[in-house]
């Protein structure tokens, strides 16, 4: 027992069906920034311009809600955005996203705090039954605003089906009273069209404040969200995550639009107490437009208006508690945050640690400060996080898409996810016509999570499923040497590349590490993993035999969720300048160029990479090697250097459509610079002019019998609608193949993505 190796570990439950979590994230989308959003919007916008302003947003929102969908469909977990970023570009930047959306749910929690707070009492003072109350109205609502955040505190650590009962009843309360608003405006319409007059100018303003009111209100649009935190915790969540998603954001966009549209028909224009445009005279209350026109629009009408915020402003607090606690919880549960934020209450299942430090920030703000700046740099963080999702759906989709188990995949990839972070991204941009202190309180916040992910959880997170661990290792000595890794997969695989392996070792006089990854299915418990490592086993010591007589050998098998990943960092752990690879051929997945590990290995690689088919245990007579000036193509005349036969082979170095001469073989660009060796005693310049490139090289390998090919690294959007000329050649070559990568760095890496 003193080890304590058996150890009894807490989960979340799975209590909340497809109903609750729909709920919760209408509750989180419909809660009081619409109702303070809908006046603002007829300020800046005009009549026309408060319902572009919720239907458009309701667009960007569903392609937003495609990625949440189809991510959180193959990645059921709590975390969110937090999980997305952590597999698309690692530790560093999933923590910031984890930690914008514990501050962007917990201050909007502490904005529905004081909504509720501001409405109850202005309802009871409004029924004198406030009178008896010894303290001013502000102190009164501060108080009722610390009761109400309490409350929901406890009611999210009592469980989370008592969480989605309690959050399903408020939002359907909300709902309804929202929907009996929409259908009395349209009637109210119907009756009298003269007041259609009102939405006459549409756009009095013109469409630059549009973009300024999307951006203010869109947070009214991030329940997708809440969904997603709610991974752990949903029945069937593959199934139930995207349905969820795609269904509030449509409910959620008509209901808007419907309440916008009763809005402006409210009011008859000439009314006693009307003077001018009527949009100009809902528009001049602001935040409080919405109720004053309400209060005109049916009889009771302040009654409706208080029931809805007040049932709106509950069910999104509910909403917000729950997704704070969540993302901070992830991080805690990976230890990037002190171990408080993962304990897991054993009675109720709910993460009170967590919970519990959500809430000193949600009553904490919510007592203390102004929250309107506050909530708007909450806004801006949720248009951050979900362009960071966006760009995360793109590339995982990508690099993980044979890997990853989907339950729903999105219609026109990657386009709508493209619309999506285009438009965040003007929206983000014209919010500082709305709060600059946003804008200075957004970056700061984002500075801090990146110090202290340097300083603190950097050193001290956890290893997580889609990381790597040892099963075995066995090192040679350390030394100084040009270290070369060769990942191996099966015994078949390691004889076809052990001998161009050998050639390469003894050029460079190199250490070599053996390396197999095991890669575990994400249904199989980690603990399970050496029951896959025997055929890894069987292939290093099958390059062993080979190897060892002459070279120092460092052995190591790894499992892993992702071979590419763990590969990359066994390369960064161990130091290693090249990297050799066998590659069996076309990837079955068209969205894959060679293959996902291979795609990811090359792209991210900042080591020499070698990709090996089909070359067998001989040296070549006749080598053929494209060549345009590049780095790879400097690595490709030293690696054809390499295995080209000294007794009468020869080497041609192949250029395409240069009638100018502009590329020579002995141009000193970089890899030269670092040691790179050719052997131009053995090389040949071949020039000629070709309508197709890869046409051209595929011509000409019929009179060799190796082809080295630099590996040809077109921008990402590119990739999307043509493939590159490595691939084209690759695919379709008869001969054997080398395809090589040079060592790169940060511009290499700008160069890709721009």
């Amino acid at each position: 027992m003193g080890n304590n190796r058996h150890q009894i570990e807490s989960e979340l439950s799975r209590d909340l069906s497809l109903f609750h979590i729909t709920m919760m994230g209408l509750g989180m989308m419909i809660g009081a920034g619409v109702f303070l959003g809908i006046g603002t919007s007829i300020a800046h916008a005009g009549p026309g311009g408060v319902i572009l302003t919720f239907a458009l947003n309701g667009v960007i929102a569903i392609c937003t809600a495609m990625s949440y969908a189809e991510l959180s469909s193959a990645i059921p977990h709590a975390g969110g955005a937090y999980n997305f970023a952590r597999l698309a570009f690692g530790r560093g930047p999933s923590f910031t996203a984890g930690w914008m959306e514990w501050f962007a749910s917990s201050v909007a929690g502490s904005l529905y705090a004081v909504t509720f707070a501001i409405y109850t009492v202005r309802y009871f003072q409004g029924l004198k039954l406030l009178n008896w109350v010894p303290f001013s109205t502000y102190t009164t609502e501060k108080i009722v605003a610390f009761l109400v955040a309490s409350l929901f505190l406890y009611i999210n650590y009592r469980g989370a089906s008592e969480t989605g009962k309690i959050g399903a009843f408020f939002t359907l309360g909300q709902t309804l009273f929202l929907i009996i608003i929409g259908l009395v405006g349209v009637v109210i319409a119907f009756i009298d069209p003269s007041r259609l007059q009102n939405f006459s100018p549409f756009l009095p303003n013109g469409w630059e404040k549009l973009l300024v009111t999307m951006g203010f209100t869109y947070v009214a649009f991030e329940g997708y969200e809440v969904i997603a935190q709610a991974g752990d915790e949903t029945i069937d969540p593959k199934r139930n995550l995207p349905k969820a998603m795609i269904y509030s954001v449509v409910i959620v966009t008509i209901t808007y639009v419907a309440v916008a549209f009763a809005s402006i028909v409210a009011i008859k224009a000439g009314s006693p107490g009307i003077e001018g445009p009527v949009w100009e005279w809902i528009g001049q209350f602001k935040e409080r437009g919405f109720g004053e026109a309400i209060s005109r629009l049916m009889p009771a009408g302040n009654f409706f208006l208080t029931l809805a915020v007040i049932f709106a402003s509950i069910s999104a607090l509910n909403a917000t508690i729950f997704s704070a606690t969540r993302a901070s919880y992830a991080l805690g549960r990976d230890r990037l945050l002190p171990k408080i934020f993962s304990k897991i209450s054993q009675k109720h299942k709910t993460p009170y640690g967590a919970l519990l430090l959500t809430g000193i920030i949600i009553i904490s703000v919510a007592v203390l400060l102004p929250t309107m700046d506050v909530a708007s740099s909450a806004s801006i963080m949720f248009l951050f996080l979900f362009f960071l999702v966006n760009i995360s759906v793109i590339r995982i989709r990508i690099n993980m898409g044979d890997e990853l188990s989907y339950g729903f995949i999105m219609p026109f990839f990657p386009w709508l996810p493209m619309l999506a972070i285009v438009c965040q991204g003007v929206l983000a941009v014209w919010l500082v016509k709305m709060s600059l202190i946003a804008w200075i309180i957004a970056p700061l916040w984002i500075i801090s999570s990146i110090l202290i992910f340097i300083f603190y959880s950097k050193k001290r997170a956890l290893a997580t499923e889609d990381e790597v661990r040892v099963i075995e290792e066995e090192s040679a000595p350390e030394s100084d040497e040009y270290r070369i890794m060769v990942a191996v997969a099966n015994p078949n695989n390691a004889i076809s590349i052990i001998r161009s392996t050998y050639y390469i070792s003894e050029a460079k006089k190199a250490q070599v590490n053996l390396l197999h990854m095991v890669p575990v299915p994400y249904q199989v418990p980690l603990k399970d993993a050496k029951k896959f490592m025997l055929e890894g086993k069987e292939a290093i010591v099958e390059a062993m035999l080979h190897l060892i007589i002459k070279f120092p050998i460092t052995t190591t098998i790894r499992y892993c969720r992702n071979i590419g990943r763990g590969i990359l960092s066994a390369v960064k752990e161990k130091k290693i300048k090249m990297l050799i690879m066998g590659w069996r051929g076309k990837s079955q997945r068209h969205i894959f160029s060679l293959g996902s590990t291979v795609d990811y290995i090359m792209e991210r690689a900042h080591c020499n990479v070698v990709l090996l088919k089909e070359c067998g245990d001989k040296k070549f007579k006749n080598i053929l090697v494209p060549i345009d000036g590049s780095p790879n193509s400097c690595f490709s005349l030293e690696i054809a250097s390499i295995m080209v036969d000294k007794n009468g082979g020869q080497i041609t170095a192949f250029i395409i459509n240069d009638d100018k001469e502009k590329i020579s073989i002995k141009k000193p660009y970089s890899p030269l610079k670092i040691g790179a060796r050719i052997d131009y005693e053995h090389i040949k310049i071949k020039r000629i002019m070709a309508s197709s490139i890869p046409d051209a090289i595929l011509d000409e390998s019929e009179r060799h019998d190796l082809v080295i090919l630099g590996y040809t690294q077109d921008p990402l959007i590119r990739q999307l609608t043509r493939d590159s000329i490595s691939y084209n050649v690759a695919i379709r070559c008869r001969k054997s193949l080398i395809i090589v990568k040079a060592a790169s760095g940060i511009k290499s890496w700008i160069r890709r993505w721009l």
